[in-house]
């Protein structure tokens, strides 16, 4: 697979279950197995506020104390790699930083990495994935496609969704739907997994219902179904995707794809987060994120074409 030839994992420094490294060393090896080179390097970025604060020292016993938590770390890492036995190269670097994402985009800019793959965390309590700062950062200013791993594993034959906005006559969108869609379809052949299609359609707006008596709304959600059925279908057929794996439903967008992601047990949804400018471009947008939310697996988000991190600029 051409398309990721080199990779940056980001590791959590809080567990020795490294489960985004575990699903890059998948990822990696089929690509290997596939004829194409991959490159994959495992960063962690570290910083611990008491160093900087201690004024006993001088600045060159603090650089002294640093290096020698940064050398712990690597030991550390060296040895999370080894236990894991991975049948690819796997670089490693760790860097004292005090905003991990920051560190983490400016090195994807740096060394031109092809994909982010990062590890989320599950709240024991509620059961569900908690998203920290670090993550929606990264989701939002990384020029390259970033891989949220959650729990789901990747079992052979595999479903892989990807989520549309067909119904729209942007040029942002349908170019974003024509990315998403091929790749969907080369990690299916990659993991030898199912491509699916799934897009939503807002119902009747409530306003137009109550202050237009004779406004018929069936006839309205049924043309509104119809326009974005016949949308995907030539969509579908354009990349030779069976229509039996498309879906097409009422409803908000992150109801809808954690509905069939649920039914069809997803393994990993792909979405298109749409570049903005001004205060808009703070957010991925509201349907992202919450689609990314809801979901139990796991995420890859791509960006639009020509899309300019914030920290390159």
């Amino acid at each position: 697979m051409e398309t990721y030839q080199n990779i940056l994992v980001v590791i959590d420094p809080t567990t020795d279950e490294q489960k985004a490294l575990q699903r890059t060393i998948d990822l990696a090896t089929n690509i290997k197995a596939s004829g194409n080179k991959v490159n994959v390097n495992a960063f962690l970025s570290i910083f611990d506020f008491s160093y900087e604060m201690t004024t006993i020292l001088s600045s060159d016993e603090r650089d002294v104390m640093r290096q020698s938590v940064i050398k712990d770390k690597e030991l550390w890492l060296e040895s999370i790699i080894s236990d894991l036995n991975p049948t690819i190269e796997i670089n490693s670097q760790v860097v004292w930083h005090n905003r991990p994402f920051e560190a983490i985009i400016e090195r994807v800019i740096q060394e031109n990495y092809d994909l982010v793959i990062k590890g989320t965390h599950e709240h024991d309590k509620f059961k569900s994935v908690i998203f920290t700062p670090t993550d929606w950062h990264i989701l939002r200013k990384c020029p390259c496609p970033v891989l949220l791993v959650k729990e789901h594993k990747w079992p052979s034959n595999g479903n892989i969704l990807a989520a549309l906005n067909v119904g729209s006559d942007e040029a942002e969108h349908h170019s974003l739907n024509i990315k998403i869609t091929k790749e969907a379809k080369q990690l299916a052949q990659l993991i030898q997994g199912n491509t699916h299609l799934v897009n939503s359609f807002p119902g009747t707006p409530v306003n137009i219902a109550i202050e237009i008596p004779e406004f018929n709304s069936n006839e309205y959600n049924d043309a509104m179904l119809k326009h974005h059925e016949q949308a995907m279908i030539a969509h579908a057929n354009e990349f030779d995707i069976s229509v039996i794996n498309t879906h097409v439903k009422e409803g908000l967008p992150e109801t809808v794809i954690e509905q069939v992601a649920i039914n069809i047990d997803a393994e990993l949804v792909i979405l298109g987060t749409v570049g903005r400018t001004g205060i808009s471009a703070a957010l991925i947008g509201n349907t992202a994120e919450h689609v990314i939310d809801q979901l139990n697996c796991d995420v890859l988000a791509l960006k639009p074409d020509g899309f300019i991190s914030p920290l390159a600029e």
